[in-house]
């Protein structure tokens, strides 16, 4: 009896010892999930208050032409953020620094041009950004924004279309709408006008930009495909963007629907109904036969 009784308290023993490990792991695993919580919560946090800017690699001295190898990227807090700061390569490849920038300095707009020097590639093919393709299309002044677009501008394309609308009777029509392209497209070219900065010439020269119809815009090639297409469907214009700016947002085709929607979110669109239809074909008489009142049909 005594044995039995020390092999229980063993088993007892070794069982509470199981117990004890696996509600002990239980335990470091809830520890380490909610401190993997928390870290991740904390990086959130800290990439929500922290941006990606473009800092010179070394010193850039003034007048020169900036180039990828010139350009690195930092993690900087948003408080530290400099204005105008350049957050994308593609903006600042080609330009021009109007003053010394050092190393290690977030690289300003403000202090760079958008001209660009003959050694740079004076030439459409020698500014066409690698990957892209030229492509011209055709505006009026209007939709050039008052023909200011000048090379180096970057710019958003929208176009007005027929758009083929399917009714609930099953028959297709057509109704006008304003369709967003491309965001964030850079401008080559304003008619023969590259932007190239000479000797006696300027890219800020009025007569040459102001005087074209063309407008020459570096995109990929599907996108080139599809601007060619849009371009005999409908009209095309270009909203200016800011040098600052280089996000692209969703938009929504702008129709009379969303027109409606945006003026008056709240209001409910209106149901029409169809009036009732009344057979005039028959003609009828009303009869009185003592109470009751009967319509009589005529023969035509």
């Amino acid at each position: 009896m005594a044995i039995e009784k020390q092999k229980l308290i063993l088993i007892s023993g070794v069982v509470l010892g199981i117990v004890a490990i696996l509600m002990t792991k239980i335990y470091l695993d809830q520890q380490k999930q909610e401190a993997e919580a928390r870290a991740k919560k904390s990086l959130v946090k800290m990439q929500a208050n922290q941006s990606v800017v473009l800092v010179a690699k070394h010193d850039i001295p003034s007048g020169s032409v900036i180039e990828s190898s010139m350009i690195d990227s930092s993690i900087v807090p948003n408080q530290f953020i400099q204005p105008q700061v350049a957050t994308s390569i593609d903006r600042v490849l080609g330009m021009i620094s109007l003053a010394p920038i050092s190393k290690g300095e977030q690289i300003s707009l403000s202090k760079l041009s958008k001209g660009r020097r003959e050694s740079a590639g004076s030439s459409l093919a020698g500014n066409t950004p690698a990957g892209k393709r030229a492509i011209s299309i055709a505006v009026d002044s209007i939709a050039s924004v008052s023909g200011m677009v000048m090379p180096g501008d970057y710019v958003d394309v929208i176009a007005t279309l027929q758009v083929p609308i399917q009714g609930s009777d099953g028959q297709i029509s057509s109704q006008v709408a304003v369709v967003p392209l491309f965001q964030n497209v850079l401008v080559l070219a304003v008619g023969q006008n590259t932007g190239s900065v000479g000797k006696t010439g300027s890219r800020y020269d009025e007569k040459e930009t102001s005087s074209s119809g063309l407008i020459t815009l570096a995109l990929g090639p599907q996108e080139a495909n599809l601007i060619a297409f849009v371009q005999e469907q409908g009209k095309m214009r270009l909203t200016l963007r800011s040098p600052a700016d280089a996000s692209v947002e969703q938009v929504v085709p702008a129709s009379w629907e969303t027109l409606f929607q945006y003026i008056m979110p709240q209001q409910k669109p209106v149901e029409v109904k169809e009036a009732p239809v009344v057979d005039t074909a028959t003609e009828y008489v009303e009869v009185f036969r003592g109470l009751k009142k009967e319509k009589v049909s005529l023969s035509q």
